[in-house]
């Protein structure tokens, strides 16, 4: 799969083509771009290498700061002032992105620092980024996870120089600096260096090392050379005071030389960084080659996990990416919390659960369950530390700024790997502290009143209390199973009864429609509520807009007048954002797992494509493109059940590595799909040569491996209309394939 990887796609403004049909009903106010990087990166590593040019919001790219519609442009054509690293991938909303320790080569004098250069012959693929800068200087970049190694190849030139800025940090926007707090920096020996910045109150140290020992080694500040000085060190910098400084070699080069630098970092102090960068890279000049082969094997080999098979190169691109960017992000960083001092996991760039806890932890479960569990350890060392599980959680002190986007996810993600068993967790520990969680923020307010505003997180606290009690159920604790069961439906005060959608609130990038239609773990009542299936249903066909003429979208700077008239429209956002990702699977609680067929095509084939345009919204860490994997695959994760809804594969055949397990999804009257062609439908399911009436798997049926076969037809079929998905409104009931069995094949 990694050969048809395409760093590039999701790094410029949605380009697709117009949507029709179903998705041209559908509305998409936030901004239209992935927001992706193509630099260099480690499978959930911490270091992330990439051009610079301050563009929103990774630092890299030509667009300025956008929350909705098309995103403005701040260059005309790509630039860069140089290489950072530490980039998000697919985020927005925040100003503050990290791009720590620039490196420019230049062959101009230092006070030429800061302009940019025209950037030309882009080159990306897992683990390496390669550019030519207009200057003549050819960069390439890859990465270990927790080191980095840049190669710069320059024209023949008197005097040369690579520059490092241990001061930029952020973005060139307005507010988008991120200015360090302390600093200090130390020339230790020809070819090495040392030092620390503090910011946002995170120590970031780095252990530097330069092939060009004939070169001259110089400490710089305020672009002045500082002539035989040794150190640098700033006990208080103020925005106002700040003056950049750093490091620079310089020296004569020969057309076509190449100059290596090697980057060790950690969040534990300059040792550490040295070690991490023998660790990543061992000893000795010349490393680019061994890292790049190293980090492009582990790559190969987490994307090796799923296998498809299509004849559209394409539509191969098109997933291979999008595996490849749900697999970016969190950063793990063992024994690297700056925070305690305890060892042990820890973990960065969660931006945030609220984007990624429907889709990329549960596929980071399935295909790798030993990193799902580090993830696990390390928020529960951060709720023990810090006293609440973070919605949000990045390189920053108190960097749990996301609490209004939603209450207790964490509490899903935790009943995920422990209704599957996986080991390595002291559930009891995890218990006192999902259990304390609840009652942060939003929850005292929950506990009195059993309702709060914003009326979505009564949702997230509702099912935080039915997921809390499946792991005391576990855990045998029957009182607090007991205890918590009532608190577990009060989902139901969220809603109104004359709508049958939520009540009037504020929503966090949304509506009431929007939140409306989320996996509940008591479906079945939430349908009853509404009035029954047909009620059901026809709330949902009018979300997604069928029969609904097509929607005009917002353009460049919406006016307040636009996004309000088409917020008013209570559509589907088509995955431009992430609030309704999972409403076109509540169709099968209906019994209509046809329409959700029609909706997944639709998006599917419509809303992802190749080319830097090829995303309909922020990529938000990968959720969005982990939403694109499972739907592809036929597949969806209710998060926190333990379950997967079943739908028309995109493929002919699929195979998912899990490790000790093979799980294949193999289709039989397969018609390769494509934008402008009609969905088809699932005729019947075989699992592991046994008839499958109900439209879901276990999560223990997927991780112990088989094999699924999928009938597919042009018309819809009565297969998934009579045995819906289960609904669990007391959490002390748990299903097991016993409970929806098999019909043997004769």
């Amino acid at each position: 799969m990694i050969e048809w990887v395409d760093p590039f796609i999701g790094t410029t403004q949605t380009q697709l083509p117009e949507r029709t049909g179903l998705a041209a009903s559908w509305w998409s106010p936030k901004p239209q771009i992935g927001n992706t990087h193509p630099g260099a990166t480690h499978p959930f590593g911490m270091v992330s290498a990439c051009a610079y040019s301050g563009a929103y919001p990774t630092g890299y790219g030509q667009y300025d700061l956008s929350t909705e519609g098309r995103p403005p442009r701040l260059y005309d054509e790509p630039l860069a002032s140089g290489f950072t690293h530490f980039q998000q991938s697919g985020t927005g909303a925040i100003r503050k992105y990290y791009n720590y320790f620039r490196v420019t080569p230049m062959l101009e004098p230092l006070d030429a620092l800061g302009r940019s250069w025209s950037l030309s012959d882009e080159e990306a693929s897992p683990g390496r980024y390669a550019a030519t800068l207009g200057s003549g200087v050819r960069t390439e970049l890859t990465v270990g996870p927790k080191s980095a190694v840049h190669r710069y190849t320059f024209p023949r030139h008197r005097d040369a120089r690579l520059v490092i800025d241990f001061s930029l940090g952020g973005l060139a926007i307005p507010h988008g600096e991120t200015i360090p707090l302390r600093a200090q920096l130390h020339s230790i020996a020809p070819g090495v260096a040392q030092g620390e910045i503090v910011v946002e109150g995170t120590p970031l140290a780095v252990h530097i090392e330069c092939d060009a020992r004939h070169w001259r080694q110089l400490l710089w500040y305020d672009r002045r050379l500082m002539h035989g000085g040794t150190r640098l060190d700033f006990d208080s910098i103020r925005p106002t005071t700040l003056r950049s400084f750093g490091l620079m070699w310089a020296g004569p080069v020969s057309d076509g030389e190449t100059i290596e630098l090697r980057f060790g970092f950690s969040m534990r102090g300059v040792e550490q960084a040295e070690r991490n960068l023998r660790a990543d890279c061992g000893d000795g000049p010349a490393r680019f080659a061994d890292r790049h082969e190293a980090t492009e094997q582990t790559w190969r080999e987490h994307l090796g996990r799923i296998e498809v098979a299509t004849p559209s190169a394409e539509r191969r691109t098109v997933f291979s990416t999008a595996l490849y960017h749900s697999l970016i992000k969190p950063s793990l960083a063992m024994n690297e919390s700056p925070f305690w001092p305890v060892d042990g996991p820890f973990a960065f760039d969660i931006s945030t659960m609220w984007d990624i806890y429907r889709t990329q932890l549960p596929l980071i479960t399935t295909l790798f369950p030993e990193r799902s569990v580090e993830l696990a350890n390390a928020m529960l060392t951060i709720c023990a530390e810090e006293g609440n599980f973070p919605i949000g959680y990045r390189m920053a002190k108190g960097s749990d700024r996301f609490s209004r986007q939603a209450s207790a996810l964490a509490h899903t993600f935790l009943a995920d790997l422990n209704q599957l068993g996986l080991p390595g967790i002291d559930w009891d520990w995890a218990l006192v502290h999902m259990h304390n969680d609840l009652r942060r923020t939003y929850g005292e307010d929950f506990l009195q009143r059993g309702i709060v505003d914003p009326v979505s997180h009564t949702l997230d606290l509702a099912f935080g209390y039915w997921c809390t009690a499946r792991v005391a159920q576990s855990l045998g604790d029957t009182a607090l199973v007991e205890e918590f069961a009532p608190l577990a439906e009060r989902w139901r005060t969220a809603f109104d009864p004359a709508t049958g959608l939520l009540r009037d609130s504020t929503f966090y990038e949304g509506t009431t429609w929007n939140y409306s239609f989320r996996l509940l773990h008591d479906m079945a009542s939430r349908i009853a509520d509404v009035g029954g299936d047909d009620a059901f249903v026809a709330l949902l066909d009018r979300f997604f807009g069928v029969g609904a003429p097509p929607a005009a979208q917002p353009g460049l700077a919406p006016s307040l007048a636009e996004l309000a008239a088409g917020y008013a429209l209570g559509r589907f956002e088509g995955l431009n954002n992430e609030p309704d990702m999972e409403a076109p699977w509540a169709y099968h609680y209906a019994g209509r797992p046809d329409r959700a067929a029609e909706i997944v095509h639709a998006a599917v084939h419509q809303q992802f494509g190749i080319g830097p345009g090829g995303l309909p919204g922020n990529d938000d860490s990968g959720g969005l493109s982990s939403w694109y994997v499972w739907a592809s695959l036929g597949l969806f994760p209710v998060a926190g059940q333990n379950l997967l809804l079943l739908s028309t594969p995109s493929f002919e055949e699929s195979r998912l590595d899990l490790g000790d397990a093979r799980f294949e999804i193999v289709t039989r009257g397969f018609r390769e799909p494509h934008r402008d062609a009609p969905p088809q439908y699932v005729q019947g399911v075989q699992l592991d040569g046994a008839t499958l009436e109900r439209p879901w798997l276990t999560g223990h049926e997927l991780h112990r491996g088989g094999q699924l076969v999928v009938e597919l037809g042009d018309a819809p079929s009565n297969w998934g209309t009579s045995i819906r998905p289960p609904s669990l409104p007391h959490p002390a009931h748990v299903p097991t394939p016993a409970d929806h069995p098999r019909r043997s094949t004769p």
